[in-house]
């Protein structure tokens, strides 16, 4: 089953479905995915994965970390499938990262590895988008590369754990404009999931709805205004994002 949040009709609904292109809203209308205007699935603490697959950390000249190098995402870097992100005026580069979130389930705390995948709700994908002008250090990224307005594209929805088998098996891709740029497997992840789990509820709580990024593959590139992005994980979804000037942003704002 998938659980999202969309607005029809100026009313925000829960919905919860298993088809995309059938689905079935409070009043008894059926719609696609298509015709849908999606919000954020969930709103709560979203922790993110730095330099967690090999071949990322490699193709940056790093060497894959040796503890988790997690950060936190403030709630005005997320967005939702089919919104807009803007890339600041007067950077160099900008790129999308394509990942598979965690949702958390119930209150975690000191939770072992074993117990670990118990506490998962169900899975997301987002695209965790990096202005790389002001990475001065990739153990420690500022707010200015991961934490502005709209930075991160987040849904469409959520997947229920039951329903994907192997999170550690799954596909990544991205797409810009049509054309496949990024391609990976979470086989390659450095930290899977229950070690993060572990990791991150042995020193706090983490409660139902908080969400963990799990970092990207290589694969990266610079993005424009007017590029459309799609990130795309099997069995979970396709997120859809397209990038805009500051400009045609305000524009857009002003106008509704």
């Amino acid at each position: 089953m998938k659980h999202g949040h969309i607005r029809h009709q100026g009313q925000v609904q829960a919905i919860s479905f298993d088809d995309p292109k059938r689905i079935a809203l409070a009043d008894g209308t059926i719609l696609s995915e298509e015709q849908l205007e999606w919000l954020p699935p969930q709103c709560n603490t979203l922790f993110a994965l730095g330099l967690n697959y090999a071949d990322h950390a490699a193709e940056l000249a790093f060497k894959a970390p040796t503890e988790p190098l997690v950060f936190i995402k403030a709630p005005n870097t997320i967005t939702a499938h089919r919104t807009v992100t803007v890339r600041p005026d007067n950077v160099a580069y900008m790129h999308y990262e394509c990942e598979l979130v965690v949702v958390i389930g119930k209150t975690a705390k000191n939770v072992s590895r074993d117990d670990a995948m118990d506490y998962v709700q169900g899975y997301t994908l987002c695209n965790d988008y990096a202005v790389r002008d002001y990475l001065e250090n990739y153990y420690r990224p500022n707010l200015r590369v991961k934490s502005r307005d709209t930075l991160t594209p987040l849904g469409p929805w959520i997947v229920d754990a039951a329903d994907v088998p192997d999170p550690h098996n799954l596909a990544l891709k991205t797409y810009v404009n049509g054309e496949l740029t990024q391609a990976g497997t979470t086989r390659d992840m450095v930290f899977d999931i229950p070690f993060l789990i572990e990791y991150l509820s042995s020193f706090m709580m983490l409660s139902p709805g908080d969400m963990i990024a799990t970092g990207t593959p290589e694969g990266l590139r610079d993005v424009l205004p007017g590029d459309e992005v799609v990130v795309e994980i099997e069995g979970i979804g396709r997120l859809v994002n397209r990038i805009v000037s500051e400009a045609e942003y305000q524009t857009q704002q002003q106008a509704g």
